[in-house]
């Protein structure tokens, strides 16, 4: 058997607060992560008042990039791209650095302005996150805060601040106290950064905000570790404050998702959010699916440009696990038929439409594995798989109504990318879809109507059609059977 080799690439971000490395290889359509490594060096915190690094935070990066050099061994130079940012462009003996990390890595190392760093955060931001229409990224790194405005693949605005959760540590809270006069101060010098593109950013304004950092990470690791759903607003975020406001110390946090590794950090970081959400007028905020290395790696790797990041994430997953488009291609439309007829009965959030896409087109995943538990080994795979595209929550919600797309009903548990009622209507609807389509040829589909009445459903067939397809018949009457003892009334009406 002749085996084909997809090559590998490397982006490494030498970042002011940590080191990153990320390889990645193209499969099917999509990135593929093999390696991760992530090191605390701290860069900006060892810079001082007259901006120079110390031997010992440099030193700090210089063993970093000693484990890095292994794992570059044996890729092509094209494949690998290094960057420095923020501490690295104020570091006024950045060259003393540099000239050592350069020898140790074997590769030139980029030290990339402001707004360069801006723009290829926002390539890693299109081509990993969802949504269409201008967005705002926020990126709150170490020693710089990056904001951008964009729509599709292009910016129209590109701002790097002086500002990040290092600096504004050694700044504001150097004490390692947490007292409202530092939280304060922190706050008020942000806004006064930020000030100076307020008018320019409110005037292009932006249907969507997505944050690209640790500390929106971090924020919303805690409010899902707290019940909370993943929609980042500034009240939560004056709940986290307070949260970390009944603790003295920095070293004292011990707030409910809050990682040890990030607690240090993670006062300056929200002060610096509070401040830009507050100044911008933002109402809300979700997760980033990527950032700097994401822009890195993909404009490395110009085919995966591709104008619907959903669509090519599920075109990937369908060609590595082999799926049947063509079917997938025939439950989607049937399912948007259903959901066309109820949509003067139902109230759907916007979302809904390309959730119950994603579910269609990968309903069929688990079979991959085994039919009998198919449900199963779906959720499994899409709990456990990258989506981009996607969020978090929204993930969670495909996987969910995976695990129950046949045979057995159950109730949906919590989640947060839907009002609860609506996706037990995309439950419904789908699992409806599957019966219809299961001769799996277009030609054989039935003509059907569905009626809304509330929660109450009423599909109509003709009932020739139901004569001669008696398995069809009887699984959609157990369906109904199904439906209606959870309390989701659904009949079964055959026409003349």
């Amino acid at each position: 058997m002749e085996r084909t080799v997809s090559p590998l690439y490397a982006a490494i971000d030498l970042g002011s607060n940590s080191f990153h490395m990320w390889i990645v290889r193209e499969v099917a359509g999509t990135v593929q992560t093999l390696a991760k490594i992530k090191r605390k060096v701290r860069l900006a915190a060892g810079l001082n008042s007259e901006n120079k690094l110390s031997i010992e935070a440099m030193q700090r990066g210089w063993d970093c990039l000693s484990l890095f050099a292994e794992r570059l061994q044996d890729l092509p130079a094209s494949n690998i791209r290094i960057v420095g940012t923020a501490a690295l462009r104020t570091a006024v003996n950045a060259e003393a650095f540099l000239s050592k990390a350069e020898t140790i890595l074997g590769y030139p190392v980029d030290i990339i302005p402001g707004e360069e760093e801006a723009r290829i955060i926002y390539q890693g931001v299109a081509h990993t996150s969802g949504g269409c229409g201008k967005r705002l990224v926020v990126d709150i790194g170490g020693a710089s805060t990056e904001v951008i405005i964009g729509e599709g693949f292009d910016t129209s605005a590109l701002t790097s601040l002086k500002i990040g959760c290092v600096t504004w540590l050694e700044r504001y809270f150097k004490d390692r106290y947490l007292t409202e006069a530092n939280f304060a101060a922190a706050i008020s010098a942000a806004k006064t950064a930020i000030a100076p593109i307020v008018e320019q950013y409110q005037t292009l304004g932006w249907q969507t905000c997505v944050g690209a950092s640790g500390t929106v990470q971090a924020l919303q690791e805690i409010m899902l570790a707290q019940g909370m759903d993943e929609i980042i607003t500034l009240q939560k975020l004056k709940r986290m404050q307070r949260q970390a406001m009944q603790y003295e110390r920095l070293e004292d946090l011990d707030i409910e998702g809050l990682t040890l590794e990030r607690a240090l950090v993670f006062p300056s970081g929200l002060s610096i959010l509070i401040a830009i959400f507050e100044s911008l007028g933002i109402e809300s905020m979700t997760l980033a699916g990527g950032a700097l290395r994401e822009g890195m790696v993909y404009e490395m790797m110009s085919q995966m440009r591709h104008h619907d990041v959903r669509e090519r994430t599920l075109q990937s997953l369908q060609t590595r696990f082999q799926l049947d488009s063509i079917h997938a291609g025939n439950v989607s439309d049937t399912a948007r038929a259903l959901l066309g007829s109820c949509q003067s009965a139902w109230s759907l959030e916007p979302q809904a439409h390309y959730l119950l896409d994603a579910s269609t087109a990968l309903h069929e995943i688990g079979t991959m594995i085994e039919f009998k538990k198919s449900g199963e080994h779906a959720a499994y795979l899409i709990h456990h798989s990258d989506l981009p595209g996607f969020t978090r929550a929204q993930k969670h919600l495909i996987a969910e109504l995976l695990r129950r797309y046949r045979e057995n009903l159950t109730s949906l548990p919590e989640q947060h990318a839907l009002s609860a009622q609506s996706a037990t209507r995309l439950l419904r609807l789908l699992r409806l879809a599957v019966i219809l389509c299961h001769r799996r040829d277009s030609s054989h589909q039935p003509p059907f109507t569905l009626k809304a009445d509330d929660n109450a459903l009423s599909l109509t067939l003709p009932a020739s059609w139901l004569a001669a397809n008696p398995l069809t018949d009887a699984e959609l009457q157990q369906e109904a059977t199904r439906q209606s003892d959870m309390g989701w009334p659904l009949a079964i009406i055959a026409s003349e």
